[in-house]
Parts: C-alpha cells; structure tokens; sequence
C-alpha cells in the first residue's frame, strides 16, 4: 500500500516538527513519519527551551512563524533572562518547561494542522528517480510517494546508548535506532561520521534536601519567548516553581577519577565526538583538573513530576559509580536515582555537503535538518526544521529559497558556518559566533523577520496585525522621546540624583537622557514622565530603549553589514570552471569545486580560500557580466 503527499518528514523531534508544520502552512500535503507517535516534539535531554544564543534562534524561529516559542512559553514553570548585566546583544531568554505538557501541546498542535498526516514507522530506505527523490519505504513495505524528503533523525541514526560497559542499540532511552536509513544514505555516496552526547540520572525531587542547595527563582515580570503570546494578566498560565544549585566537591572528583577506565567515554567504546561547550561531568573532571567544583541545576521536569534534572552531570559511567557520585554531592546525599545517565553516539551527514537551503547537493527534493547535520540542542534544530520546511516548499513552487544572511540572523549564521565550515564536533549556537551581535537581538527579531514569515505565509493576519500595531507604537514612543525635553520635573530629577546622574539639563530630550548608562525608560514610567506600562509595552519599551541606546554601535555594524551585502550581491554560477581560472592554487580550486559557493561572500568564508583567490573569482565574475 502507498499513499501520496507532497513533502516527507522524517523525525518528529523538534526539527521535523518545525518542518512539518511549516510545509503544511504554506499549502502542502505533508507527512511526518516518526519511530513513535506519542514522542512528538519530546524533550530528550534538559527540560528548557532557549538560552544564551538559542534564545535568539527560539526568538527568530518564532518571528518567521514557526512553533517552538509558542510551545515553550505556554507550557513553561520558569522563565528567565540570562546575562540581564551584560550587553543588550548578548542576553538570552530561557525557559523552563514542564517536559510532558511540552510534548502533549507540540503533539496537539500537528495533529490540528491541516494537510498534515502523521505516520508511525521507521522509514528504510529512500525512492528516487534519478537523482530526485520520489518516495520513502518503511521497515514494513508500505511506502509514500512525495516530491520532497526533510530528514531530521536527530540521534535515532544508528544510535547506540551507553552505560559502562553496556551498549544497547537506541536513539533515546526505550526507544529504538534507526538503523536502515543511515546504510540508505551512505548508498547515495553521503559522507557519514559519528557524534556524541549525554544525559545526566534523573532524580526523585522527594528524596532531596533543598535547604542544601541555593534556591534560584524566575523572573518578574516574565520574559516571553515568543512575541505572540498571550498571558492573562501579563502571567503565565502555569503555576511557576523554583530551580536550584548544588556543586560537585573534591569527593565526587576522586569517584570519577578512580572510574575513569569504566566510563564508555574512555574506555575507547565511543569514537564519536562530544559537545564542547556541555561535557560530560568525567569530561569535565580531565579537562578542567584545576578546579575545585563544578555547579549543577537542579531542575524540575514538571508540576506533576517526580523527576529531577540535575543539568550538569551528565555522564556514561555505570550505575554503581553514578549512585556514588550523586550521594557524594550536597543535598544529594539521600537522592535517588530514578534512571540512569547514558552517553548517546550516532551517525551524523557532512554539512558541507548541503546547499545554503538545507538541500542535499546533487540530490534534488533532499533535504537535512537537524542534529543530522552536526548540530546539538533543540534551538540549533528547530531552526534548521523551519529553514528546511520552507525551502522545501519554495523549491517545489519553483520560487527563489529563503538565505538569511549572516547580519539578518543568528539562523543565518548557523547555517553559513555548518555549509561552509562544516564540524568535528556538536555545534552549539552562542553569541560570539556572529559578527553583527547588535543587529541580531532578541528584541528586535520580530523586526527583522516577520515581514519575511508574512510574505512566506507562515505570519496569519491577527499575528501581523499585532506586528503592524507594534511598530506603529514603537515609531510613537521613539518619536515622543526625541522630541519631548524636559526640565525642571521634581520627581524626574530625585530618580536621576538616586541613580547616581546629574538633574535634567534644561532643553535635553529623554532621549538624550537615555544615553546615560543608568537611566532606563522604566523609571520615566516610574516617575509618571510616561503613562504606566500596560501588559505588551514591555516588549515595545525594551525595543526602543535599546534602538535609542546603541544607535552610533548600530549604524557601524549596518555599515559593515551593507559591506557584506555587496559581496552576497555578486552571485557565482554553478557551472562557473574553477579549473579554467588562472591563478588559483590546486587546494582553493577543490575546496571551490567541493562548495560551489552561491555568492562571493560564501567563497569568501570558506576556510581556505585566500583574499587573493577571491580577487580572482571577482575579475572573473565582472568579465562574465561584461561579455
């Protein structure tokens, strides 16, 4: 038996999910084959959406239309803005979801979607016709005809779960490998490696003693992963509850010490490659010899759960080991261990074996997304799902795809380095990895996208409306400040001598006084030199503050940018002979002809190619336009 769509997805993690909807958004029949239909949208590591760097990637994923925003403030039990002292340009918000509530709102959220089908199976192989896939086969001989395949496997592709000595094959704990697809793959001549990750025990919150640890609450007022959320009152809908912390000590640095040889990680079971930047807590003890602890949250999985998430700890050593590890930690020393930490490897494709879109090279209607594709953690992926959701479609429809471009996301970003760079090891998304932090804040991704999400038709009208409502308030407010001056307000001035900054000056603008580090348009507010903020004034005062604040950093980055911009401009054809070219060196020419960079800007960020070779490229490219 077969069936017929438009558009595949493999994977209903938070990539495929992402993709899946957005496809069907934009008026395609779409099928989302899972290995599980009740684990849709599941949280398989820490129970949190966002952070610093994949907060941005949440803020932009939801400004173009996408769901995890959504999802993740409406099922949320704690927010928070991380790095609230630092530079606007890298704070980052995070939530705390209640894990199972995540998964049953994402999973109610496909099964509403029109012109979506959800399958469950394992997908064996793919059907092509050519080079273009035409179909997918399932484990059972059923099959799906399709124009387009998106494979988001996540760490299901040959994965393999390790406890010490013990290796089960498995994607997640209880859940079975996809082992077919990876041999599928590698028959198309795709380059596979093998990547790692972790997760830590999960612990029994009644077996704890919080009166050990440091209590860590959310913050008030909330700070909303997504702009089109709506809460009562300006409160979330869920009761709110508190992490906390604890450390490591010397005693569990000698337990691991002392089982170093029994961790899968070292013992050689595992030749995959870890995250950098979320080690393993044996990794962390090599690693970081010097220290003297390492700091764990202490995270609730849920209102109605039993389960800690002790993020911090995640570890493959074995069961004996981790119990005497946990114990030796304070306000552990009672817990138990309600399952066990496992390490996870898997099969993961080349990027630099995709095109900007997310397209698979040479293989017309393929597309990756994903931890598939190098990356670590539900932000990075989700992002990636959109991206390949909507390229999809616009391939279909013979329209031009969508490139975000490094000064107009961090989902640009991403994908520029994953294509280009490609990467040994789990990429994370974090600020530092764009040049153009400024341009690319939280607050301002609804700006810079959502006009993009509506001209896609994945923004409905109520949500551009909202958007439309937004930017004319903010225009007014930007507008009242620049031209209001004040002087002489009592209330105004005793907030500015208590804040540590001289009284008004006569004739300045509160715009002018913005500028002062100390100054926020909060107190302006405060002192009734503006009306009280209503519920949503927060996000248009936050957006403006900031605007006004680092206008001479802005406009150099735009600058900048607009530099960049030239370069993308220059496009290079595909069928451009880099072996024609005089002057390039044999190892630019095959890191070319390997890329086939779209633009000179791309070519220019592949590692490798020398300034010199781009100047080559771009005599070439005027002489192509002058003939």
């Amino acid at each position: 038996m077969s069936m017929a769509v438009d558009v595949v997805v493999v994977g209903a993690g938070h990539a495929g999910v992402e993709a899946a909807l957005a496809a069907a958004r934009m008026g395609k029949r779409v099928a989302l084959v899972t290995l599980r239909s009740d684990a849709i949208g599941r949280m398989s590591c820490n129970p949190a959406i966002g952070g610093l760097g994949k907060g941005h990637l949440v803020r932009e994923v939801d400004a173009l239309g996408g769901q995890m925003g959504l999802c993740a403030d409406a099922t949320a039990i704690q927010f928070r803005r991380l790095n609230q002292r630092k530079g606007a340009a890298v704070r980052g918000t995070r939530v705390q979801s209640d894990r199972k509530r995540y998964s049953q709102a994402m999973a109610r959220t496909v099964a509403a979607q029109d012109r979506l089908v959800v399958i469950e199976g394992e997908v064996a192989a793919l059907k092509l016709q050519g080079q273009q896939v035409s179909g997918i086969e399932l484990a059972d001989g059923t099959g799906v005809d399709c124009r387009a395949v998106i494979i988001t496997t996540g760490t299901f592709l040959s994965g393999a779960l390790y406890v010490g000595e013990q290796r089960t094959p498995g994607g997640r704990i209880g859940e079975q490998a996809a082992s077919a697809l990876s041999s599928a793959l590698l028959a198309l001549g795709l380059r596979l490696g093998r990547l790692k990750t972790g997760t830590p025990c999960r612990l029994d919150k009644r077996s704890l003693d919080y009166d050990r640890m440091t209590i860590q609450p959310g913050d008030t007022p909330p700070p909303r992963l997504s702009a089109w959320s709506e809460f009562v009152g300006g409160k979330p809908p869920l009761p709110q509850l508190p992490c906390h912390i604890t450390y490591t000590n010397e005693r569990t640095h000698e337990i691991i010490r002392n089982n170093l040889h029994r961790s899968a990680m070292y013992s050689g079971a595992i030749s995959g490659t870890g995250p950098r930047y979320c080690p393993a807590i044996e990794d962390k003890i090599v690693r970081f010899a010097d220290r003297e602890r390492h700091q764990i949250f202490v995270e609730p999985e849920g209102i109605d759960s039993a389960l800690i998430y002790p993020n911090g700890i995640s570890t493959s050593l074995p069961a004996d080991v981790q119990e005497q590890l946990v114990h030796s930690i304070s306000g552990f020393e009672n817990a138990k261990l309600v399952t066990l930490g496992y390490a996870v490897e898997y099969d993961f494709a080349d990027p630099r074996q995709l095109e900007p879109t997310l397209a698979v090279r040479d293989h017309r209607g393929l597309y990756f997304a994903g931890q598939l594709n190098g990356t670590t953690g539900y932000e990075e992926a989700a992002a990636q799902g959109l991206i390949a959701g909507i390229n999809a479609v616009r391939w279909l429809d013979e329209q031009a795809p969508l490139i975000l471009r490094r000064d107009q996301a961090y989902i640009g970003v991403m994908i520029d380095d994953l294509v280009n760079r490609g990467t040994e090891e789990p990429y994370r998304m974090f600020t530092s990895r764009a040049e153009y932090r400024l341009l690319l804040r939280e607050d301002n991704a609804v700006e810079r996208l959502t006009p993009i999400g509506r001209e896609l038709g994945l923004i409905d009208d109520s949500r551009y409306a909202l958007y439309s409502d937004r930017r004319q308030r903010a225009a007014a407010l930007g507008t009242l400040l620049e031209t209001t001056r004040v002087h002489g307000h009592q209330q105004l001035d005793e907030k500015l001598r208590a804040l540590g900054t001289p009284a008004a000056r006569r004739g300045i603008t509160l715009a002018e006084l913005l500028l002062r580090p100390q100054v926020a348009l909060a107190h302006y507010r405060e002192v009734g030199v503006l009306p009280p903020a209503e519920v949503d004034d927060s996000l248009i005062d936050e957006q403006v503050e900031l605007a006004i604040k680092y206008a001479g950093y802005i406009d150099k980055q735009r600058e900048q940018a607009e530099r960049l911009a030239r370069l993308e401009d220059q496009k290079i054809p595909q069928d451009l002979d880099y072996q024609a070219l005089k002057g390039l060196s044999n190892e630019v020419r095959e890191k070319l002809v390997r890329s086939r960079p779209l633009s000179l800007g791309q070519a220019a960020r592949i590692p490798g190619v020398t300034p010199a070779a781009i100047a080559i490229l771009s005599v070439q490219l005027r002489r192509q336009r002058a003939a």
